[in-house]
């Protein structure tokens, strides 16, 4: 089945997701905590010390303390807060988020198709990296938590990464059985999580006020002017601190920007800052600390109980990216950038709770590898940032556009709001660039696949529908005259995925070849997924009748909703007559790919899709077909 390229069908820029706008506030904003929070929150567990390791050169001086705590609330407030709480959040796709639903805005709003390419590639980019981003996330944040037992007594150190290992397994197992129950736990425990850290913080900023001069900038100015080289080097575990920033605006659909809005303002900002200024408060009575400040900063006989909670709000920040990579990997699905994979849903009630086993177990084997390879959350920071803010970069340039083109501010206004925040972001990026040889090597080179594999599936089925687009025959002269070749019409209603509304589908020039016969009623069904969350169901069928028992239907998907070809049919009127859901036969295509010496992908990139075809989900399990129900009908196509 055909799905569009992102961009080919834009969506008009909606408003926020109507769950903000319910009286219920207070309980979204406690659930987005648990949910949006996770990553930025637990961040403090290991960014500060990252920033005076030995191999950036930077002594942990007064003046240098009080200026990576300066870059950390900067980085705070100018790319999370002023760039997607303020800016990024406004870009919606009709309530929803994240990165595909601004690359829809921005292609649609394109028309050269050279510029639409363009943004297409680098918002693929964008997304490969994401999963980069989600493989090292769980492994950090879990492995930060447990390092906690060494702060309690050394002789837990030997268990800090079988620990590790442990926890990590039992988080993908249970990813199978989904996230709603667990998750009326995420909000509360990271609302005692901020509250938490937050109180520590400030019990160490009262006992050492002169911290909070490190609100001027000033001080982070300071670091670049007198260490030009370390300053830069610090930026890129800065950048920790920053993680998750992408989450606020790809949770957005759930919750809406009210409640998010002020869960940052109102509680995380806050403690973060409050955090992170203890932690330098701390270390300016003790240097001793910065071995692990965020666990030193508790009185001994509490730092067991804060390394349970510490690995509750980790498994909850882990939980948070190991479901935005399931959804994201659903709208590729959705947008025809990814093969047909295995997509259930584990709540009967939440539509976005889903469950990819294929990305699951992947996504495990990786974090577990990571854990096994790096040791220690010191080792693995080497490997973070890279990902996270290769996306970012990419988000500001994509916002650019929509800004432009979409929200017609004039060029000056532009370049006034965006420069600044694409020049902090370049900065990020350019510092995380040198973690390449430590560690961030990983984030890139599965960007790297992510991204070859995404664009090679989207060319191929472009390729293999041209092919198959080649060899059809029109549609009108079909009805008019091809339809006589049949020796009898037999009773039923027939449906025939297509990819083409001009053309027979060749599954049904190959049954009638075959068998001789047709049916009462012959549908041509071509799915369509819009750029768009969620289609009205008003919306979702159009028909057309193309006589002598032949229809043309259009089944609209939003790219976040399964398709459910069986259910959108259902009950519908043709001629007055209800479909019969019992009497429909689905006559499916599989092509089997085969690689050929002609013009098209290069051969490595057609024997990689040939193999992408082969393990994709069929059809059937796709779009929600009965087996019993289906005649499938195979055919050779070269490219």
């Amino acid at each position: 089945m055909k799905q569009p390229a992102p961009g080919l069908a834009s969506a008009p820029q909606g408003g926020s997701a109507t769950a903000a706008h319910t009286p219920a506030r207070g309980a979204l904003t406690i659930a987005a905590l648990g949910v949006v929070f996770g990553d930025i929150g637990t961040s403090p567990v290991y960014t500060f010390r990252e920033c005076f390791r030995p191999e950036g050169g930077l002594a942990p001086t007064a003046d240098n303390l009080l200026g990576a705590l300066s870059m950390i609330a900067w980085a705070l407030i100018l790319v999370v807060a002023v760039k997607y709480v303020l800016l990024i959040m406004r870009a919606d796709n009709r309530g929803e988020g994240g990165i595909f639903a601004l690359l829809a805005l921005a292609l649609g709003s394109v028309g050269e198709e050279r510029a639409a390419w363009f943004l297409a590639m680098i918002g693929l980019a964008g997304a490969a990296l994401f999963y980069g981003d989600s493989m090292i996330t769980p492994a950090i944040s879990v492995l930060s938590a447990a390092e906690g037992m060494k702060v309690a007594t050394p002789l837990l150190e030997r268990f800090v990464v079988p620990l590790t290992v442990v926890i990590l397994i039992a988080l993908f197992v249970v990813q199978k059985r989904g996230t709603e129950g667990i998750g009326r736990l995420f909000g509360p425990v990271m609302t005692l999580w901020f509250a938490v850290i937050g109180l520590d913080g400030l019990a160490h900023i009262v006992a050492f006020p002169r911290v909070l001069l490190a609100l001027s900038p000033a001080y982070a100015a300071h670091i670049f002017a007198a260490h030009p080289l370390g300053g830069f080097i610090v930026l890129g575990a800065v950048a920790l601190a920053i993680t998750g920033g992408e989450a606020l605006y790809a949770d957005m659909g759930h919750f809406g920007r009210w409640p998010i809005r002020f869960a940052w303002f109102a509680i995380v900002l806050p403690c973060l800052i409050l955090n992170y200024f203890g932690q330098g408060a701390l270390i300016l009575g003790d240097p001793q600390a910065l071995e692990n400040p965020f666990f030193h900063a508790v009185p001994q006989p509490l730092v067991l109980p804060l390394v349970v909670l510490t690995t509750a709000a980790t498994v909850i920040a882990s939980q948070s990216v190991i479901s935005g990579a399931f959804s994201l990997t659903h709208q590729a699905i959705q947008l025809g950038l990814m093969p047909q994979l295995d997509v259930r849903q584990t709540s009967s009630a939440i539509r976005g709770q889903i469950y990819i086993p294929q990305v699951n177990w992947l996504l495990l084997i990786a974090v577990l590898g990571l854990v096994v390879e790096f040791q220690s959350s010191d080792r693995l920071a080497s490997a973070y940032g890279f990902a996270v803010t290769g996306t970012m970069t990419i988000t500001t340039l994509l916002a650019g556009v929509v800004t432009r083109r979409v929200w017609h501010w004039p060029w000056p206004m532009v370049l006034a709001v965006l420069a600044p925040l694409l020049l902090v972001d370049l900065a990020l990026f350019s510092s995380n660039a040198l973690k390449i040889p430590s560690g961030g090597w990983f984030p890139l080179a599965i960007g790297i696949v992510v991204f070859t594999l995404m664009s090679t599936w989207r060319a191929g089925r472009r390729l293999v529908l041209a092919r198959l687009a080649a060899s059809s025959v029109p549609l009108a002269a079909f009805i008019a005259e091809g339809c006589q070749s049949a020796q009898a019409r037999v009773s039923g209603v027939a449906v025939y995925l297509t990819a083409h509304t001009a053309d027979v589908p060749v599954t049904l020039l190959n049954n009638l070849k075959h068998n001789k016969v047709l049916h009462q009623t012959v549908l041509f069904v071509r799915v369509v997924t819009e750029n768009i969350p969620r289609v009205d169901p008003a919306d979702r069928l159009r028909t057309r009748d193309l006589g002598s028992g032949f229809w043309q239907v259009e089944a609209h998907f939003g790219f976040a909703e399964r398709p459910d070809v069986p259910a959108a049919l259902s009950g519908v009127e043709l001629a007055g007559e209800k479909i019969d859901a019992a009497e429909v036969s689905y006559f499916i295509g599989r092509a089997n790919v085969i690689s050929a010496p002609q013009p098209g992908l290069a051969r490595w990139r057609e024997h990689l899709y040939a193999g992408l075809a082969r393990i994709a989900t069929r059809p059937t399990e796709f779009f929600g077909i009965p087996a019993g129900r289906v005649i499938e009908i195979g055919a050779d196509v070269e490219i």
